[in-house]
C-alpha cells in the first residue's frame, strides 16, 4: 500500500516494506516536520496523509534542480571536447600512478598540516585511535 493512493496508518504502509513499524513511524516523523505528509489521530491510531502542496513544491525543486546539474554536466562536457588537444584521446587512455597512495608526495597548502596532523594525534586533528563509545566524542 502506498501513500498516495490515500491515508494509512503505519502499520498499513510497514506491511508492504521490508523494514519495521518503528523505522516507518521514524520516517513519517521526518517527512511530517517537513511539511510534506500530515497526521490525523483516530483513536489510538495515526493515520498519515500526503501534502500535495508540499510534494508539488519539493518535486518542482528537484526538477529545477536536475535540471540545473544536467545542463551544466553538458556545458563542461562540450567545452571539454572543444578545449581538447589534438592528442588528448591517448592521455586519457593513459594508465593512472603505480603504487599505493601513500608513496605519492602531498602537495599544495594541505602539504605541511597533513604531515604533521599524521603523528600528534587527536588534539592536534591527527588520527583518533582507540573505540569511541556511541554518543559521545573523543578528543
Amino acid at each position: 500500500m502506498e501513500l498516495a493512493e490515500g491515508p494509512r496508518a503505519v502499520g498499513e504502509l510497514a506491511a508492504g516494506l521490508p523494514i519495521s513499524r518503528p523505522a516507518v513511524s521514524q520516517h513519517l516523523r521526518v517527512l511530517k516536520t517537513a511539511g510534506l505528509v500530515s497526521d490525523d489521530v483516530v483513536g489510538t491510531r495515526h493515520l498519515y496523509r500526503l501534502n500535495p502542496v508540499a510534494v508539488a513544491a519539493f518535486r518542482d525543486q528537484l526538477d529545477t534542480f536536475w535540471s540545473r546539474a544536467l545542463a551544466g554536466y553538458a556545458d563542461a562536457v562540450t567545452q571539454g571536447r572543444d578545449a581538447a588537444p589534438p592528442d588528448a584521446a591517448s592521455s586519457a587512455t593513459a594508465s593512472p600512478p603505480t603504487g599505493p597512495a601513500d608513496e605519492r608526495p602531498i602537495t599544495g597548502p594541505a602539504a605541511s598540516s597533513a604531515t604533521a596532523s599524521s603523528a600528534a594525534g587527536p588534539a592536534a586533528g591527527g588520527p583518533i585511535t582507540g573505540r569511541r563509545r556511541k554518543g559521545r566524542r573523543n578528543g
